[in-house]
């Protein structure tokens, strides 16, 4: 299929209208067939369930073009999982993991034309989401919901690349004790929204969320997970059940383990060992990996000695594996790679 007029290695990270979406509906207790649509716009009564009480969760993921020219999808089945865990916490169906997939499926095969070659830099970033669409004015789950899912070629998260940012210890939370924080519903994303302007205008490029119970342990950012390298080369990503189960987090430990031999754990990572760390990333399915250089604590600066000018080495051996992986350079474990035909 000959693929769109786009500048490809000039997107940013933005929406960009394509052809086709997927929608079902779940209507009487069960889910339609579901279909792809041209149709972008979504009707829905004033009252609807998530404009009132914020009833939605959502997912993101990317479609790639490998080296061999295969159109693949990197490791949907968790997103089609981890949607389900966030429905079930706020009250909403489930929707069904192997229909998940087959929605994806025919999105990506619809629109392979925006699908950015291989060698652009670019990739097709997929959104699925669902919502509560009948009225609701009591404060309850809604009984009908939507399911849809819609993508769009996208450039590099942070703009310069894998340029180290520069971030800030955030006054706010992210999340609460036993509240939301590990489930990706849009309410979680609205939280941070203040935060990141603020950091923003401060001159920073993210947050650094604190555990909310003591303020001591490392969380997350607004939009991704954190990796650490120690200065003896282990991996590390910080611990709590308030963190997002991040897909590309747990494939770099994957990774840095099986394909590169690192030492890597997960367990609580604590504010005052960060002077320790050599290395710092912030990972997730928009950016991969992007470096983090220093980390300013109310006026105290952190500078992490491996990544201030460039991304540390640890970090470019687990990013340049797991992109590897997911463009068909190298080998991809079992069940990771879903090729859309």
């Amino acid at each position: 299929m000959e693929k769109k007029n786009i500048d490809w290695a000039n997107l940013g990270f933005g929406y960009m209208k394509t052809d086709y979406r997927y929608v079902s509906n779940y209507t009487d207790g069960k889910w339609d067939e579901g279909c792809i649509t041209e149709d972008d716009m979504i009707t829905m009564s004033e009252c609807a369930g998530v404009l009132q009480y914020a009833q939605t969760v959502f997912e993101g993921m990317k479609a790639y073009t490998t080296e061999k020219g295969q159109t693949v999808v990197f490791r949907p089945d968790l997103n089609a999982s981890r949607l389900r865990d966030s429905a079930l916490r706020l009250e909403m169906p489930a929707f069904p993991e192997d229909k998940f997939l087959e929605a994806i499926d025919k999105l990506v095969k619809a629109n392979m034309a925006w699908v950015p070659p291989y060698g652009s830099g670019a990739t097709l970033y997929i959104r699925p989401y669902m919502f509560g669409i009948n009225p609701v004015i009591g404060v309850k789950p809604a009984d009908d919901y939507q399911f849809r899912a819609f993508c769009t070629p996208v450039g590099p998260y942070f703009k310069g690349g894998a340029k180290p940012l520069t971030i800030k210890v955030s006054d706010f939370d992210r999340a609460a004790p036993n509240g939301t924080g590990c489930i990706k519903a849009g309410l979680n994303y609205a939280m941070s929204l203040h935060a990141i302007v603020t950091a923003h205008n401060e001159g920073f490029a993210e947050n650094m969320y604190l555990d909310p119970k003591t303020r001591t342990k490392v969380e997350e950012t607004g939009g991704a997970n954190f990796l650490f390298v120690t200065k003896d080369g282990k991996v590390v990503t910080p611990k709590s059940d308030s963190i997002l189960p991040s897909i590309t987090r747990r494939s770099l430990i994957q990774v840095a383990k099986e394909y590169l031999g690192i030492e890597a754990e997960e367990r609580e990572v604590y504010l005052d060992e960060l002077k320790d760390m050599a290395e710092c990333g912030l990972c997730g399915t928009a950016a991969v990996i992007s470096p983090v250089g220093k980390i300013v604590d109310h006026g105290k600066e952190i500078c992490l000695p491996s990544g201030m000018d460039e991304m540390g080495p640890v970090t470019k051996k687990l990013y340049d594996t797991l992109t590897g992986i997911q463009m068909g350079r190298i080998e991809a474990p079992e069940g990771w790679i879903r090729v859309i035909e």
